[in-house]
């Protein structure tokens, strides 16, 4: 039984991101606990036979089994929900999960996706080659030019897909431009907000259908679990929520819950690692060794006045081409001592990785310089640690360049 003064569906409508962020997605129990609860449980009771049909039939609501239906993620999809300005979120058991079970739901044989260059090299793998032997076939662009998306865009087209800031180089797509591009073409556009989350970015207010996010990320913040979501209207998502029941690429309880617990200083983190990042990338482009500094808030950065329409701030993550080539790159990550080499990101830790080996090390040498990886590409992930600590530790990479 909830308590209807808090139940989330009693929320007002004025409610800041703030607010939202804290009390939303918690309906009390009649234990009135004040943090939310885990409920670490595979299965739940009926008090019949008859009301056990119907909650299988769909006749009456209520949770039947934790592969599709648990308080705990409900919990954590309500609030991202409301965060994001969506009608509704389905929780998966990843990022990747989040964008295989979108394409699995909504994609047939014959489809057709057109998507940036500039994504996640697993997405790009995914696209590529497994959704390819299933008779999807893709597109890949350059994420900034326009004439490339509309020559793609073909009578099949169904959904265009993209990052923006993208892994790693931080280039930005106007979003409403490609919603618009989309809808005319009777198709859908889903966007990553991975990098920036709805703290700092609603793709959804300026058009697009879809939203997916690797909660591993700055959803949660502190490198502690994996899980992701998808979210869009009511009808999409009943789609995406068909195939989990299904397919089974599901968030746990627990992890839901360690997500919950992220959401609530979500704006407070994701502002402090704008602000760390800007910092750093400004400080990067004066130091001597760096070729160049790939990070939105910089007014070097060819999209700078786009990403400053579209986001509160610029995100946490930059990259950088150092003078030299690998080994160069090699050299400059593994003289740093603190910060950590990881291809993780999103965490108040600083991470550091070269992504030509790492996130993008399975593209083709010609996928890789058409999306822009270079062996001297360095991404940083900057965490919140003392800003000065952190120069203290990159200046020793640069020393071995």
């Amino acid at each position: 039984m909830s308590d209807s003064n808090n139940d989330s569906n009693s929320e007002q409508p004025d409610y800041s991101f703030e607010t939202l962020a804290i009390r939303s997605g918690h309906p009390h129990t009649s234990e009135q606990e004040h943090s939310e609860p885990i409920y670490p449980t595979s299965s739940f009771v009926f008090n019949s036979a008859r009301e056990a049909a119907a909650r299988f039939s769909g006749e009456l609501p209520g949770n039947i089994y934790s592969r599709f239906t648990n308080p705990t993620v409900r919990n954590f999809e309500q609030r991202l929900a409301a965060l994001e300005g969506a009608e509704r979120c389905v929780a998966t058991s990843s990022g990747m999960a989040a964008i295989l079970s979108t394409c699995m739901a909504l994609l047939k044989a014959g489809d057709h996706v057109v998507c940036s260059r500039s994504v996640f090299g697993t997405t790009f793998t995914l696209l590529n080659k497994f959704l390819a032997k299933f008779g999807v076939s893709t597109t890949f662009v350059n994420l900034t030019s326009r004439e490339e998306w509309q020559q793609a865009v073909t009578a099949n087209t169904k959904l265009l897909m993209l990052e923006t800031p993208s892994n790693p180089l931080c280039e930005v797509a106007d979003i409403q431009w490609l919603a618009d591009l989309a809808h005319s073409s009777n198709a859908l556009l889903m966007v990553d907000n991975c990098f920036c989350t709805p703290a700092l970015q609603q793709p959804m207010k300026f058009g697009a259908d879809i939203v997916v996010h690797s909660a591993t990320k700055y959803l949660d913040g502190q490198g502690r679990c994996v899980g992701g979501a998808m979210l869009g209207n009511d009808e999409i998502a009943e789609e995406v929520f068909g195939f989990l029941r299904s397919g089974g690429p599901t968030m746990s309880p627990f992890n839901a819950w360690v997500f919950l617990k992220g959401l609530e200083t979500l704006r407070l983190r994701m502002d402090a690692h704008s602000a760390n990042a800007l910092t750093i990338a400004q400080w990067l482009e004066k130091q001597s060794g760096i070729e160049k500094v790939h990070y939105s808030g910089l007014a070097s950065h060819p999209q700078h006045a786009l990403a400053a329409t579209q986001q509160r701030a610029f995100g946490g993550v930059l990259s950088f081409q150092v003078e030299g080539d690998r080994d160069a790159a090699w050299r400059f990550i593994d003289a740093t001592q603190m910060v950590s080499i990881t291809a993780n990101l999103g965490d108040v830790k600083t991470t550091i990785t070269h992504p030509a080996t790492t996130t993008h090390g399975k593209l083709t040498a010609e996928e890789k310089l058409s999306s822009g990886i270079h062996d001297n590409l360095i991404r940083l992930a900057i965490g919140l640690e003392d800003i000065e600590d952190l120069k203290a530790d990159l200046l020793r990479g640069l020393a071995k360049i």
